[in-house]
């Protein structure tokens, strides 16, 4: 059993790679590290993907690369309407980075989104993007107003939200992953090392994408909410 309690330390502690001699020193932790890596990886495939784009007589690449946007772009245009299609690009990217972030541990680093701060910071920014959104869209006076609508008594209630929901939203994606992490230790120290391959394949690709999936459609709720 201390084995096990040992694997999960393991597992979910982020330590520091290095220490930036800056303001009495600033800990870089391995979270930040492979969102670096992923940020490459990211900015390399975009370089590549966009090389030697063409108006007329594409290739094979373009024409899946412009059919893959343009079915993200759907998806997400039939969730959030025509007044949410300007923050389409940042969902896209989220979903991106979070999608990478659930599978890189395939490649023998960490996933990001074991660490609370990271999964904390995604949740922030969508619901700071949520509110910017109501209130480019119905102006500060009448973006205050709606937190006492349908009557005033329910105001505080309102209010109270703005923080519940980046808060649930970080918690369903750190709970999720934290799951998967208890899962699969059990089942490596439970059984053999061979049986537990298909299942770390399951909980880093496909429940890793279910996850970022989960995490945008959520915040594509909010901002339709937000716009409407």
């Amino acid at each position: 059993m201390d084995g096990l309690v040992d694997s999960l330390m393991e597992e979910l502690n982020c330590n520091v790679v290095f220490t930036i001699p800056l303001f009495g020193g600033i800990d870089v932790l391995e979270s930040v590290v492979v969102t670096w890596i992923i940020m490459a990886i990211i900015m390399a495939a975009s370089l590549l993907l966009v090389r030697g784009l063409k108006i007329r007589q594409i290739n094979n690449r373009q024409a899946a690369l412009e059919s893959g946007i343009a079915f993200i772009y759907g998806f997400f245009e039939d969730l959030l309407g025509e007044d949410g299609k300007d923050y389409i690009p940042y969902l896209i990217t989220v979903v991106i980075y979070i999608g990478i972030a659930n599978m890189i541990g395939l490649l023998g680093f960490k996933s990001p989104t074991k660490d609370l701060n990271v999964t904390a910071s995604l949740a922030v920014m969508s619901i700071i993007l949520v509110e910017a959104a109501g209130i480019r869209k119905k102006g500060v006076k009448n973006w205050v107003k709606s937190f006492a609508e349908p009557i005033p008594i329910v105001a505080p209630i309102n209010i109270l939200e703005l923080f519940i929901r980046p808060l649930s939203l970080c918690m369903r994606l750190f709970g999720n992953v934290l799951g998967a992490v208890v899962v699969m230790a059990l089942i490596k120290y439970l059984i053999p090392l061979v049986i537990p391959l298909p299942f770390s394949f399951y909980f880093d690709i496909f429940d890793g994408i279910i996850q970022a999936y989960v995490f945008v459609f959520l915040t594509s709720l909010y901002i339709k909410e937000a716009v409407e």
